[in-house]
């Protein structure tokens, strides 16, 4: 132990310095080392405000507008988030709540909430407007009618508890999978840039069912249809391809309303011929008028007035397709300043000839796979 102490008085620490030469040690950008923490513990958006910050720092020289203009950013932007900046905290980078302080709370009593429930399990099917009448003449308070909803939703206070359930959980998916409506399509007044389908459903007198599936161009009127004995997405499928054939893949929207029968299956085939589905609104037919006005038409000009039923599901297309012949290139159309859809289209398409056209009905008869 002496004898340590004694070689340090000899040779003081920094002994090794003067006799031995040692490596330098690598310096380390401080800006590099800082991108480095961010990588690890930030955010991608977090990551791209410390970039601003950095490129600021060094290549910006310290120019906020140029390095607002490098990054596409308004100045101010970067004045706040250089201002919140703190080195030792990356975090402060992070985006943070936006939302009050204070909320608004219910000011729903005690006893307002025990007289909505009794009155409620009283008239179970009634809505709320009609609770807020009620309940203003029984207790002579008047209360808003937001009241009642809040307190029927939280208790549950529903006729059909299963029901509600069923909506509440189809409600859920649809914000999960949002459909494209139709309302926000922009249209353009061309053929075949937007086409619509729909089913027309009818009762047999024996019993039973059978399923229209309608079409119509929104521009031309060009129409086509054909029966089905089940109502599936494979049978909307088959007509979807069949209205592809004959249109010789020229559509380029599809609109129907939001039926089970144009899920599954259908929704497959419209990926397979890249055509984009667009939904009606709920409870809104005016969404799909130039099809709801020949579902009118093909009652009452072909199926009410036909000798033959629509038990026979090949017979009845067999006529369908020579009634479709007719109104597609025979039936003038008031819309179209009476002319036919196929004359319309040849003259808006420069003599364009599609399958449907009257050059061909003399062989489309035939044809198996439209029958």
């Amino acid at each position: 132990m002496e004898k340590r102490r004694r070689w340090h008085r000899l040779y003081p620490a920094t002994y090794q310095q003067a006799y031995f030469k040692q490596k330098p040690l690598p310096l380390i950008d401080p800006w590099q080392y800082t991108r480095d923490q961010g990588k690890k513990h930030l955010s991608r958006h977090a990551q791209l405000k410390l970039e601003w910050i950095i490129f600021y720092n060094t290549v910006g020289e310290k120019n906020a507008l140029k390095t607002a203009k490098h990054f596409g950013i308004n100045p101010k932007t970067l004045h706040k988030w250089k201002s919140r900046f703190n080195e030792r905290d990356l975090t402060t980078l992070e985006e943070v709540s936006r939302a009050p302080h204070k909320t608004r709370i219910r000011d729903i009593s005690f006893i307002q909430r025990g007289r909505v429930r009794k009155l409620r399990k009283k008239h179970i099917k009634w809505g709320k407007m009609k609770l807020k009448r009620r309940y203003f003449k029984i207790y002579g308070e008047q209360i808003s009618s937001w009241k009642f909803q809040k307190v029927i939703e939280e208790e549950n206070l529903y006729f059909d508890k299963l029901q509600i359930k069923k909506q509440r959980k189809k409600k859920k998916q649809a914000q999960k999978k949002p459909k494209k409506r139709i309302h926000t399509l922009l249209k353009e007044k061309r053929a075949n840039f937007l086409w619509h389908v729909d089913t027309v459903v009818f009762t047999l007198t024996e019993g039973g069912y059978r399923y229209l599936l309608t079409a119509i161009d929104e521009v031309s009127k060009l129409a086509y249809a054909r029966l089905y004995t089940t109502h599936s997405s494979k049978q909307a499928a088959d007509f979807l391809k069949r209205l592809h054939y004959l249109t010789e893949g020229e559509i380029i929207n599809l609109h129907h309303d939001n039926g089970s029968e144009f899920q599954k299956d259908f929704e497959v085939a419209c990926r397979e011929l890249s055509l984009p589905q667009w939904y009606s609104r709920v409870r809104t037919p005016k969404d799909n008028a130039v099809l709801e006005r020949f579902n009118r038409t093909i009652q009452e000009e072909f199926v009410e007035i036909i000798e033959i039923g629509l038990e026979d599901v090949h017979l009845f297309n067999t006529r369908l397709l020579d009634w479709l012949i007719e109104y597609n290139s025979i039936r003038p159309h008031e819309a179209l300043d009476y002319l036919t859809p196929l004359e319309y289209i040849d003259q808006s398409l420069k003599e364009k000839v599609l399958p449907m056209s009257s050059s061909l009905t003399n062989v489309w008869n035939p044809i198996t796979f439209l029958i």
